[in-house]
């Protein structure tokens, strides 16, 4: 599982950041970023499909060229799922992410798991057992995104946020796709002996977070869904159970969701991971798969 850590802690990182973790960061030099773009359209229906990264650092100027021209020519916009006010969201977190059973989260591990786990957490420079009352992929998420934040790495400049706030500004109605407690749920409803698998792999991998986190942004930027495809799903084979959940039943749904839309006169931006648009089970090929309905590469 060495890389479905970075798939999954993507999924969540939005979900697990606190609100003072979303103040914009200082102005960085800009650096052009071509992320790739699709469109499916039928006579009267257009909708664009754009694979987001949920954290970047600054200075990598993106929402711009094509990407902005699709949006800009947008009716709607829709997003994997619209963040909730910050009450809801903290009684979503305690519900699906704290744990209810009164089990310790170390208590939890293997034996041989244990000390690896509580360095990486103090590493933080939080006590071994803050993450405690966590259920093991809130805890997994966490120790992820916190060095990504160390990193340079901000909420505040992922394409959901600059979507939201350009949606927001351009009176564009904004959706999701999915709720917050649907997200979460996905993760909640995890069996035990998958998400101490993702978490171990979370702390095993916490050295190559940088290099590996660098390297998908990279690819990303470049515009090579086939790279970051290998990067982020090429593990995924190794939790059938993660797999089914988290990726390609939410991509046949999405794909329904797509399909259902064309029927629909109109233009529809919508952004969701970069790994839903990339890979065997894509959002991409499902549309092909199950509706016959292909999608084509925008060039810009």
């Amino acid at each position: 599982m060495t890389r479905l850590r970075s798939l999954i802690a993507l999924f969540a990182l939005l979900l697990a950041t606190p609100a003072c973790a979303q103040t914009p960061p200082a102005p960085a030099a800009t650096h052009d970023a071509d992320p790739a773009l699709w469109v499916v359209k039928d006579k009267d229906t257009t909708i664009y499909l754009f694979g987001t990264i949920h954290v970047l650092k600054p200075g990598l100027s993106w929402f711009d060229e094509g990407v902005k021209k699709a949006f800009d020519s947008s009716d709607q916009v829709v997003l994997e799922l619209v963040m909730p006010d910050a009450q809801a969201m903290q009684a979503l977190v305690a519900e699906k992410g704290i744990a209810h059973d009164g089990v310790a989260l170390t208590a939890r591990l293997p034996e041989g798991k244990r000390a690896a786990y509580a360095k990486a957490v103090t590493d933080l420079g939080f006590p071994a057992n803050a993450f405690d009352q966590m259920e093991p992929w809130f805890a997994a998420t966490n120790l992820s995104l916190l060095p990504l934040m160390k990193l340079g790495y901000n909420p505040a400049n992922g394409p959901e946020q600059v979507i939201t706030k350009a949606a927001a500004d351009a009176h564009k109605p904004l959706i999701g796709l999915e709720t917050a407690e649907q997200q979460l749920g996905y993760f909640d409803s995890l069996s035990m002996p998958a998400q101490i698998a993702f978490l171990d792999s979370t702390v095993d991998e916490l050295p190559k977070l940088s290099t590996e986190m660098n390297e998908m942004v990279d690819d990303w930027a470049q515009g090579q869904p086939d790279k970051l495809a290998k990067l982020l799903n090429d593990d995924l084979d190794a939790s059938p159970e993660v797999k089914q959940a988290l990726l390609v039943n939410r991509n046949k749904n999405w794909a329904n969701w797509i399909t259902e839309r064309m029927k629909t006169p109109g233009t529809v931006f919508i952004a969701v991971g970069a790994g839903h648009l990339a890979g065997a089970d894509s959002v991409l090929v499902q549309l092909d798969k199950l509706h016959h309905v292909k999608a084509e590469r925008v060039q810009y």
